[in-house]
């Protein structure tokens, strides 16, 4: 079975992601599809494993297997855990929609480091390009702003939101150049330190449900053995 007979055949959940679930699309924006699929049990039998993730078949599309979707959302990688709130679905399975029921469940304290640690990454990404070229490239500029933006209501209310919400506006003005870098830089720096104070009173626990997660992983695994 080839992989992407993986993805066409065994995928249980499928979204669109990017600019079109945030609610910050144009005309131009290119359409980023994610999805889930769950390689049937037998072929882990094999010493060729199947692989943890697939690109393709369509542009722009990139699938996880189960089980590494599973173990980064218990991680809380931001890609991953946003994935699983996309206002976008396209296909999704009975499995899928257990898979959806346990959102809560990967949400933890640990969203603060992960996010942080992406938004730091990418911030200095930013920072590099004002040095060389006097500007950020400003749609990454828009996209980390509001990543930071649900990483701090993440840690206020315990709930995932990933539109853009009452700040579109301003996001698509900095996509757009119409704010300075210092703005954009000073807005950044608000709300990771909105963040910070949100995480000592976050409703979130200090850890996942790793072994709620770890019983589906299981029971759909048993399922598709027999």
């Amino acid at each position: 079975m080839d992989d992407l007979t993986l993805v066409r055949d065994h995928t249980i959940y499928s979204c669109v992601m990017g600019s079109r679930a945030f609610g910050l699309a144009t005309e131009a924006s290119d359409t980023d599809r994610r999805g889930v699929f769950v390689a049937p049990t037998p072929l882990f039998w094999r010493f060729e494993k199947p692989p943890t993730h697939v690109e393709g078949p369509r542009d722009e599309e990139f699938s996880w297997e189960l089980e590494r979707f599973c173990e980064l959302a218990l991680r809380a990688n931001p890609n991953i855990l946003e994935c699983l709130h996309s206002p976008l679905v396209e296909q999704l399975t009975p499995v899928g929609e257990e898979l959806l029921s346990l959102r809560e469940a990967f949400l933890s304290r640990r969203a603060h480091v992960s996010f942080s640690r992406y938004a730091a990454s990418q911030h200095g990404k930013l920072l590099a390009d004002v040095r060389l070229y006097g500007a950020p490239r400003w749609k990454h500029a828009m996209h980390l702003l509001r990543l930071l933006r649900s990483c701090r209501d993440l840690l206020r209310t315990g709930r995932l939101t990933i539109e853009a919400g009452p700040d579109r506006e301003r996001l698509l003005a900095v996509k757009r150049g119409e704010l300075t870098w210092d703005e954009v830089d000073g807005w950044m720096t608000r709300l990771t330190e909105e963040s910070d104070a949100a995480l000592a009173a976050t409703p979130l626990p200090e850890e996942p449900d790793r072994a709620r997660v770890e019983d589906f992983l299981g029971r759909i695994r048993r399922a598709s053995a027999h």
